[in-house]
């Protein structure tokens, strides 16, 4: 369950970091006719919305195996880093974090005094952590994005259906905010109907996040176990 939740997790992070790629020059509209939006319309304010170095979020996170009938519930803070740098706190139930610097992926578990260590380029290589999320173009090449709903409790609901057929996703939801068109919610099917629910909350773009928040020293005496092993 615990790689389950770190390969949603890179979902959301390579997601992230496409609507952070974008020109931080443009200025957003913030009073929308909602009922006129096109979904190419709401990803263009996404990217809009996003256009800065970096932002941080308070998550909460439900995973749900239907086969098994387990669910899972998880939360913490994140924080990323344009173009390809990321950190997940996790503070409950288990604490673990999460770091990328865009070639070194740690994940390490203080409880367990254990860190999995890997090259975030070829964990991600080939579609692996969904790095075709990375950039908004790639998006709608590898989705068919609908409208499936135009407002849901103040949230635009866009729906993203595989170009492709993948076991690891069958499609995603993103809640978008009609009001500021960030991203508050996203939801996950794969094809076994597994759901996975991030929620994000009183989220904080920032100018500047220093660099060192996305390096990991390995402290002494800690297992490390390597994920291209696993």
């Amino acid at each position: 369950m615990k790689f389950k939740v770190i390969l949603i997790l890179l979902i959301c992070f390579f997601f992230s970091q496409a609507v952070l790629s974008q020109n931080s020059s443009q200025k957003l509209d913030v009073t929308p006719n909602v009922s006129d939006l096109s979904p190419d319309d709401i990803i263009k304010k996404v990217e809009t919305r996003y256009a800065v170095p970096g932002f941080s979020a308070f998550f909460s996170q439900v995973s749900t195996i239907k086969a098994m009938e387990i669910t899972d519930s998880a939360s913490g803070k994140v924080f990323f880093k344009r173009p390809d740098k990321m950190r997940w706190e996790y503070e409950t139930p288990d604490r673990q974090t999460i770091i990328t610097n865009g070639s070194t992926l740690w994940i390490y578990r203080p409880e367990d005094n254990q860190v999995m260590v890997g090259k975030a380029p070829a964990f991600f290589e080939d579609g692996k952590g969904f790095s075709f999320l990375s950039d908004m173009e790639l998006i709608k090449k590898k989705f068919r994005i609908l409208l499936e709903k135009k407002a849901e409790n103040d949230n635009h609901v866009l729906k993203l259906l595989p170009r492709e057929k993948t076991h690891d996703v069958s499609v995603i939801y993103l809640f978008v905010s009609t009001k500021t068109f960030e991203v508050v919610k996203i939801v996950t099917y794969n094809s076994y109907e597994d759901e996975t629910r991030i929620e994000l909350d009183n989220i904080q773009f920032k100018q500047k996040i220093d660099d060192s928040m996305f390096n990991f020293k390995i402290p002494q005496g800690v297992e490390v176990l390597h994920l291209d092993e696993q």
